[in-house]
């Protein structure tokens, strides 16, 4: 019998064919998982309250909060509580990738994305999608309501990861789109140009919008688990390549990890958040940076 918790697994997800249930179960063990959290005793109201700072009323201390986490916690206000997120998925056909995990990469994205619209509409914040490849494809204004749940799922279990991509052109497309400030969720295997992507994160940036980057790679695109001569193909361009994959692995491995440091280095530097996932790795890594950037907010 699975646990609650075991769903954050991607190898356990995967088992569940509806999308609906695979973003519930996913949350659900998030919020389980929570009380072993530096979010401990938050799992019901880390949404409407923020860290005590000086300068506060005491007299807004919540002593419930205080009792359940011994820490002091002020109950906010509405206008202090609502973060209007977007989720942008890149459709690449590299996204759809996978050489020995049950889920593609774009497959894990939408899990991500469908779990974290789960996770902010239960606390009424609007969210909204946005696919793209060369151009915006689909996208979906920002609501709270609870019916956009489902909008929002219909949105994502029809995207198809085909063609060639162009991330940066469509970041800044959506810096000119979405005109309120907004927390812009990215999914993507990053594999362009990095200039011109760092550069559409600047540009959304300085349009005022807060950022994480979700690198979304392949278990085997991180850990390179081939052994004697390999065809590796390019799903995009079909170029094709013969490689001796043992003498290319530390090369290899240590270019993957160059382009995570670059990338985690100038995200730093703009004020992003970055995070490095492969198709591996729980989920509850991902919902714990997107709630460490929603009360980084308040």
């Amino acid at each position: 019998m699975q646990t609650v918790e075991s769903y954050l697994k991607p190898e356990v997800i995967q088992t569940v064919s509806r999308l609906d249930l695979r973003a519930r179960f996913i949350v659900e063990g998030f919020l389980a998982g929570l009380h072993t959290s530096p979010f401990h005793g938050f799992s019901v109201e880390f949404s409407e309250h923020r860290r005590y700072s000086h300068g506060d009323d005491p007299k807004d201390i919540d002593w419930l909060v205080y009792a359940k986490t011994d820490r002091y916690y002020v109950k906010k206000y509405q206008a202090e509580t609502n973060i209007t997120g977007y989720l942008l998925l890149d459709l690449s056909a590299s996204m759809g990738y996978t050489y020995r995990q049950q889920l593609t990469k774009f497959d894990y994205a939408v899990c991500l994305a469908a779990a974290l619209s789960y996770l902010m509409v239960g606390q009424q914040d609007p969210v909204g999608a946005v696919a793209f490849d060369t151009e915006i494809r689909a996208s979906l204004p920002a609501k709270s309501k609870r019916t956009q749940i489902g909008n929002l799922l219909g949105l994502l279990s029809k995207l198809q990861p085909t063609g060639t991509t162009d991330i940066a052109a469509n970041l800044k497309r959506v810096a000119s789109m979405v005109k309120h400030r907004s927390l812009m969720m990215i999914f993507s295997d990053l594999l362009a140009e990095s200039d011109g992507v760092i550069e559409g994160l600047r540009r959304l940036r300085h349009a005022g919008h807060d950022v994480i980057l979700f690198h979304v790679l392949d278990e085997a695109e991180v850990k390179f688990p081939f052994d004697g001569t390999v065809d590796l193909e390019d799903p995009e361009t079909g170029e094709r390549l013969v490689i001796d994959a043992d003498g290319m692995r530390p090369d290899y491995v240590e270019t993957i990890e160059a382009l995570r440091d670059d990338y985690r280095r100038e995200c730093l530097s703009i004020g992003a958040d970055y995070v490095a996932l492969d198709t591996s790795m729980r989920f509850d890594r991902a919902l714990i940076e997107y709630l460490d950037r929603r009360e980084a907010r308040f």
